[in-house]
């Protein structure tokens, strides 16, 4: 049996007027997942425990089987892992994101991704900002476009901060870190400001017509997690593709092999195809593929509801597609496609709400066959729900047939 998730991240979302009440993920042409929530089992998925945030870390976490009350320290540890840096016991990690402000006495959030910088910009930017700011105390490690990690040497965890992007739009002062620990943090955040204000990549950027990456901002804060990994949970080889530091991480805690596509960017111009093939290749050698697309989340966030409808339409055709037409060369498998979590363009950030998901089974007594879309009105309609979320791939892994005979648990 192989076994197959496929996740767009932040696919779910509102009703949007523009959209004649319907979601993008409604409004979007979906024929391949359309066809697995049709022939397959439909439903919602509550990935978000009550007093959790939803982030893709939590959310991602417990897609994967692992509850986040218990496993969940912070996003800037898992980041950390998929980058290779060792964290001692009482070392803290914060992703660092490359900003665009606005000046004033109250700084806006004018861009939480600097413009979607190249990562050849910013890692020159940030290796400056380490020579510049860096300690025996503070190290910058750069990452991929504007995602980056802070790591506090025996550092303080417990202070307050928010992601940049619940921030798009609104002055930072009331939103910097808080707490034990923010004085050194913000202290930073101003002297990162003042050295990236007149950075040649920055000078050069504007010039050009784009957003420079003029600040910083600290935040998902945590000590290094303990995993049990996947491998001793379910006694299969599996594989992460992703192209972002925090799935990636996810899939190294959790003892998955991570597998690099070129051309896979985290945004719009990602190698959706490659991706897909990839995964197939794999397949021939692990019993276990997970292979998420961050492009929808970027158009939530971006409010961009036109671009939100592409990505997900590019996701279905070229990821969902290609997997759903090579899958069955492996005889038997199970293949699960959902959202991890709701980024409605509207807010333009993170929701609790549950998400679709959809099962199909090569075993075809372990479908409902409902005939429904894949989309958020017609996943409630079925009255699957599974909650909380982490437990069900115990059941797509396992015993399938006893899910979809009690539609919810």
């Amino acid at each position: 049996m192989k076994y197959v998730i496929l996740l767009g991240d932040g696919m779910a979302d509102c009703p949007t007027s523009s959209l004649g009440g319907k979601t993008p993920l409604e409004f979007a042409n979906t024929p391949n997942m359309d066809r697995i929530a049709s022939e397959g089992t439909l439903g919602l998925i509550d990935t978000i425990p009550q007093g959790l945030s939803p982030g893709s870390d939590v959310a991602n976490l417990a897609i994967l089987g692992y509850d986040p009350g218990n496993s969940y320290s912070g996003r800037g540890p898992l980041e950390a892992a998929s980058m290779a840096v060792q964290m001692g016991p009482d070392d803290v990690a914060f992703r660092c994101n490359l900003v665009t402000t606005k000046e004033g006495s109250d700084p806006l959030m004018l861009d939480f991704t600097s413009g979607h910088i190249s990562s050849d910009e910013a890692k020159e930017i940030v290796y400056d900002l380490h020579k510049e700011l860096g300690s025996d105390d503070f190290v910058f490690y750069p990452g991929v476009s504007y995602r980056h990690l802070l790591l506090w040497k025996n550092g303080i965890s417990g202070m307050e901060t928010i992601p940049p992007h619940d921030i798009t739009g609104r002055g930072i002062n009331d939103f910097l870190p808080k707490g034990e620990g923010a004085r050194q943090l913000n202290d930073l955040i101003r002297r990162a400001h003042k050295v990236l204000q007149s950075h040649p990549i920055n000078l050069r950027r504007i010039k050009e017509g784009k957003k420079p990456a003029n600040s910083i901002w600290l935040w998902g804060q945590g000590r290094a997690p303990k995993f049990t990994t996947f491998t001793e949970k379910y006694n299969l080889r599996g594989g992460m593709i992703s192209a972002v530091d925090l799935l990636n991480g996810i899939g190294v805690y959790a003892g998955l092999e991570v597998i690099h596509v070129d051309g896979a960017t985290g945004y719009t111009d990602t190698n959706y195809i490659g991706k897909a093939k990839k995964a197939i290749d794999i397949l021939h050698e692990l019993d276990f593929i997970f292979l998420h697309v961050e492009s929808p989340d970027e158009m939530g966030h971006e409010g961009n509801v036109e671009g939100k409808i592409k990505a997900i339409e590019d996701f279905d055709k070229m990821v969902v597609g290609t997997i759903i037409e090579d899958i069955h060369e492996f005889g038997t498998f199970r293949v699960m496609v959902l959202s991890d979590h709701p980024t409605p363009v509207k807010t333009m950030t993170h929701s609790c709400d549950p998400s679709p998901f959809a099962v199909y089974s090569s075993i075809l007594n372990e479908n409902l066959s409902y005939g429904g879309l894949f989309g958020e009105t017609s996943a409630k309609k079925t009255g699957v729900f599974a909650s909380p979320g982490y437990r069900l791939i115990d059941y797509f892994i396992g015993d399938w047939r006893g899910f979809v005979e009690k539609k919810s648990y």
